[in-house]
């Protein structure tokens, strides 16, 4: 009986690796996507990956760039006319965080870029693209975005996380507080977040992000209609 010939192997290229590595984030987290691990899931020698990567730091950067083309790619699909600028700003903020929340290690490789990738320029230069068309300065549009800060791509930075460094002892760092900063310990006592499904951060939930969100874009407008009446 004849043997049916063995399927051959895709050859290896920058954007298997760095699927590979998405997938394994995806799946394990960020500290799965090593160059071993990624060559393991391609059935390559970890070696040959250093032809298409040339290290951790150029992995990261073209993690960004498959994870903004994503983003960039759903957002502008997603932009619908006659809505106005703050409706079109925080579909688009919400639609990011969408695929973030899909990836929920993108927040830390994000932060952890020193400079901007082109994709992620590109997507701030549509934000302030709405902003302009609804009537903003350029001088609100730059206070905005930094006002906006990480909230423009879908995640909220964390000003703290109490389960860090004390995971599993959770009441005694309350205990802890408690005595030190009474305020702050009766506030992480009351505050619950739930819905782990929603968070990219021990904050960063959805109803946490979408509350600064619109807090953000409401007082925008304020300034807007103020100095258009000016």
């Amino acid at each position: 009986m004849a043997t049916q010939a063995a399927e051959p192997r895709a050859p290896l290229s920058r954007e298997r690796v760095l699927l590979a590595a998405v997938s394994l984030a995806d799946s394990e987290g960020l500290g799965a996507a090593t160059m071993r691990r990624i060559a393991e899931a391609l059935d390559a020698e970890a070696m040959s990956l250093y032809y298409y990567v040339a290290n951790k730091d150029d992995l990261f950067d073209g993690i960004v760039d498959l994870l903004m083309a994503e983003i960039n790619a759903v957002v502008d699909r997603d932009e619908a006319t006659g809505r106005d600028w703050k409706q079109a700003m925080r579909r688009r903020i919400l639609s990011a965080r969408e695929i973030l929340l899909r990836h929920p290690w993108a927040p830390k490789v994000l932060e952890s870029r020193t400079t901007m990738r082109p994709a992620v320029v590109i997507y701030h230069d549509r934000l302030v693209g709405l902003m302009r068309s609804g009537g903003f300065s350029n001088d609100l549009a730059h206070h905005a975005l930094h006002a906006l800060g990480s909230r423009a791509l879908g995640f909220s930075q964390e000003l703290f996380d109490p389960n860090g460094a004390a995971a599993g002892a959770d009441d005694r760092m309350l205990a802890d507080l408690a005595e030190q900063v009474p305020n702050l310990a009766g506030m992480l006592a009351e505050v619950a977040h739930d819905d782990p499904d929603s968070t990219l951060g021990w904050c960063d939930d959805q109803s946490e992000f979408e509350f600064s969100l619109d807090l953000i874009l409401d007082g925008l407008d304020r300034l807007r209609q103020g100095a258009a009446t000016s």
